[in-house]
C-alpha cells in the first residue's frame, strides 16, 4: 500500500497548488471557503475517501484520508484542513456508522461529491468541554421532535448542508437524555447566525447556528434514542487523531518554511542557518516531530484495526497539538521581527496553530481523560 499512499499524496499536493494555493490568500480574507471547492474536491475523489463506494466514497484505507489533512496542513492551509476533519473525519463518519440506510443514503453519496457540507452540533455559548451543560433540547411532540436552542463556534456553519446536532431529549436524565439528530439546513426554523472573526483559521467558516421551533421527522434521531452521549465517545478517537494527524502536517509545513528562511536570510554577513542557536533549534525541533511523528503513526495503524482507544486518543491528541504549538513559536523566533508580520506565512502557521489545543476537547480535558484511565475518577 505505501506506493500507492505515496502516489496519491502526490496528487493530493497538485490538487492542492492548482485549486488553492492561487486563491488561499483571498479565501482568508473573505473569511469562508467557497463551495466550489468541494464539488472540485469531491470529483477528485479528495472527500470521504474512506467511505464505501455504495456511499459514494472509493473505499480506500483510513490512511489516506489522513494524507489529505496532513498535505493542507503542511503547505499552511490549516483552515482548510479544519473544515475537511469536520466533513470528512467526523460529521460523514457519525452518519456513516450510526445512520439509518435512508440517512446514509441520503446524506454520504452527496457529502462524498461535495453537493453537501457537513457540521457537527456540540458546543453551545454557555456548555464547551462539558456538553452535559447544553441546553439546545429536542421534545417529542406526536410523531416529531420539535428543537429548540443554539449552537456556537460550528465549523463548516455558514457552508452545511447538514448539520450533526446533539440536543436533550429528555433534560432531567443528564447525560442519558441527550440524542444525535441530522439537521437539513433548509428547514423551517433554522437559521446561521455571523460568522464568526477568529484570531487565525480565517477561511474556516465559523458560525452561530440558531433553532426555532424546528420539526425533525423521527427518522432524522441518528443512533439510538438517549444514545447521544455514548455515540459521542465512540466517534472521538478519529477526531482527536486526525487533529493529531494535522498538528504533525502543520508543524512540519513550519520546519520547511524556517529552514527556507534561515538558509537564505543572511545576519552579519552569513545565512543565520550558520549561527549554533538556530542550528540547534532546528535540530530541537525536527527531533520533537520526529518522535511524534512515531507515536500518531502508531495509532493511526491501531485506528486502522479498531484498536485505538478513548485515552490513547487523547494522548495522541494532547502530545501533537502542544508540539505544534511550541514548534510555530520557536519558527517565528527564528525569522525575527518578519515572522511578526502577516505577510509572511509563518505568522499564519503560529497563529491558526492556538485553535488545535482547544477544539476538540481542550489539552486539559485530554489530561483529565488519560488520568482517569489511570487513577480513575
Amino acid at each position: 500500500m505505501s506506493n500507492e499512499l505515496e502516489l496519491f499524496r502526490d496528487n493530493v499536493r497538485r490538487f492542492f497548488a492548482d485549486e488553492v494555493e492561487p486563491h488561499y490568500e483571498k479565501w482568508e480574507k473573505d473569511g469562508i471557503l467557497p463551495k466550489s471547492l468541494y464539488l472540485k474536491m469531491g470529483e477528485a475523489g479528495l472527500l470521504c475517501v474512506d467511505q464505501p463506494e455504495e456511499y459514494g466514497g472509493i473505499g480506500a484505507p483510513f490512511e489516506f484520508s489522513c494524507v489529505i489533512v496532513e498535505e493542507a496542513a503542511r503547505m499552511g492551509f490549516l483552515a482548510l484542513a479544519s473544515n475537511l476533519t469536520v466533513h470528512s473525519d467526523i460529521a460523514a463518519p457519525y452518519i456513516l456508522h450510526l445512520g439509518s440506510e435512508e440517512q446514509k443514503q441520503k446524506y454520504l453519496p452527496r457529502m462524498a461529491s461535495g453537493e453537501c457540507i457537513g457540521a457537527i452540533g456540540m458546543t453551545e455559548p454557555g456548555a464547551g468541554s462539558d456538553l452535559q451543560g447544553m441546553k439546545t433540547n429536542a421534545l417529542l411532540d406526536g410523531d416529531t421532535y420539535v428543537l429548540n436552542g443554539s449552537k456556537t463556534f460550528i465549523t463548516n456553519g455558514q457552508n452545511a448542508g447538514v448539520v450533526v446536532l446533539a440536543a436533550k431529549t429528555d433534560p432531567k436524565a443528564g447525560g442519558k437524555g441527550t440524542t444525535l439528530f441530522t439537521v437539513d439546513t433548509d428547514l423551517p426554523g433554522f437559521q446561521r447566525g455571523r460568522n464568526l472573526e477568529k484570531i487565525g483559521l480565517h477561511s474556516a467558516d465559523t458560525s452561530e447556528l440558531f433553532f426555532d421551533n424546528v420539526r425533525l421527522p423521527a427518522s432524522a434521531v441518528l443512533g439510538r434514542v438517549g444514545g447521544g452521549f455514548g455515540h459521542l465517545i465512540d466517534e472521538l478517537p478519529r477526531e482527536r487523531l486526525v487533529l493529531a494527524v494535522s498538528a504533525i502536517g502543520h508543524a512540519q509545513g513550519a520546519l520547511e518554511k524556517t529552514i527556507e528562511y534561515t538558509t537564505t536570510r543572511k545576519a552579519f554577513g552569513q545565512p543565520i542557518a550558520s549561527f549554533q542557536n538556530t542550528r540547534f533549534e532546528l535540530a530541537k525541533i525536527k527531533t520533537e516531530l520526529e518522535v511524534h511523528r512515531a507515536f500518531t503513526e502508531k495509532c493511526v495503524a491501531l485506528y486502522a484495526e479498531k484498536k485505538l482507544d478513548v485515552p490513547t486518543a487523547a494522548m495522541v491528541k494532547l502530545a501533537t497539538t502542544e508540539m505544534e504549538g511550541r514548534v510555530t513559536d520557536a519558527c517565528l523566533q527564528l525569522f525575527g521581527g518578519y515572522g511578526f508580520m502577516a505577510e509572511y506565512p509563518i505568522s499564519r502557521y503560529w497563529a491558526d496553530a492556538r485553535i488545535q489545543r482547544i477544539y476538540g476537547g481542550t489539552s486539559e480535558i485530554m489530561k483529565e481523560v488519560i488520568a482517569r484511565s489511570l487513577v480513575g475518577r
